[in-house]
């Protein structure tokens, strides 16, 4: 893993990076001026989020890595920057880092950018509707994702608070005020693992599916160990998006759940402090740290 100094400006380094690896990629493998302009300009973004989140350079990232950050980043941009982004580190890749061979490919992501910002949140009659035309492995991760505002992904990483220690991350003392249950941990984006509270009675069911052995799953060409016998991911999106369909004739994805646990938290929050305290609150337990892209999930 790489490290890096202090007190040097990351972009720099980053671009630095990006402009490195395409050296050796212009002319040869790349011989047209726009195309090598943009897999630099892509580069250099995927750069400084894997220095600063996955403490790697450029060059070294893998490719657990790499899809890794095409996940992550299929929540922010469209699919046309998705894909440059996906097609710029796989050339890298195929020529420079040798992560991959010439007949080897990155997964193709499919962004949820534009889902996110046009979909909206459950009401708990919907819920109610879409959990009970699913599987009881389903429904249950239905309910933690909307108790907890988890990710698909998320899912697939929860740990009991005892088994692993969160990242150091600021934390209001009002953190989870007004809820009881029990306090887990998942692995969010770029690594990030953080403190999740789940109701007494949904961590008593998952503790019912816990397995005596971890068990590992690739979902979206990234490498998760889970330790409970509940779906998330791709499959559990799946499923939510086919039951939501089948009882609503709509869906928001199974992402909408973190739209609603985003708008409950601040209707309940708002009740005993003001708005900017409470939308950092959220922006806490959600994983954010960021109230501004919080806000998104208001709509």
């Amino acid at each position: 893993m790489g490290k890096f100094a202090q007190n040097v400006d990351p972009q720099a380094v980053a671009e630095k990076q990006a402009a490195n690896v395409m050296k050796q990629i212009q002319g040869t493998i790349i011989s047209s001026v726009g195309t090598v302009r943009n897999y630099e300009e892509r580069l250099a973004i995927v750069a400084k989020t894997v220095n600063e989140q996955m403490n790697t350079s450029l060059r070294n990232m893998t490719v657990e890595q790499a899809h890794q950050y095409l996940t992550d980043r299929a929540s922010e941009v469209g699919q046309k920057t998705l894909d440059m982004e996906r097609q710029a580190i796989q050339t890298m890749m195929q020529h420079v880092s040798k992560e991959l061979t010439l007949n080897e490919s990155l997964t193709v992501i499919k962004s949820e950018a534009q889902q996110n910002l046009d979909s909206r949140s459950y009401t708990q009659d919907q819920i109610k509707a879409v959990v009970g035309a699913q599987t009881e492995k389903n429904a249950l991760s239905t309910e933690i994702a909307h108790a907890a505002g988890l990710r698909a992904h998320e899912l697939l990483t929860i740990r009991a608070r005892s088994e692993r220690t969160p990242d150091n991350r600021p934390a209001l003392d009002e953190k989870f005020q007004g809820r009881d249950g029990q306090i887990y941990t998942v692995e969010g984006k770029g690594g990030l693992v953080r403190e999740v509270l789940i109701p007494n009675n949904l961590a008593e069911r998952l503790e019912n599916t816990r397995l005596d052995t971890p068990k590992e799953i690739t979902d979206r060409g990234v490498n998760y160990t889970t330790h409970y016998d509940i779906n998330g991911g791709q499959r559990w999106s799946s499923s939510f998006s086919s039951a939501s369909n089948r009882t609503l004739t709509w869906s928001a994805g199974g992402h909408g759940m973190r739209h609603t646990y985003a708008q409950e938290r601040m209707s309940e929050l708002q009740k005993s402090m003001p708005y900017e305290k409470a939308l950092e609150v959220v922006s806490q337990e959600m994983g954010h740290f960021r109230p501004d892209i919080t806000e998104v999930y208001l709509r």
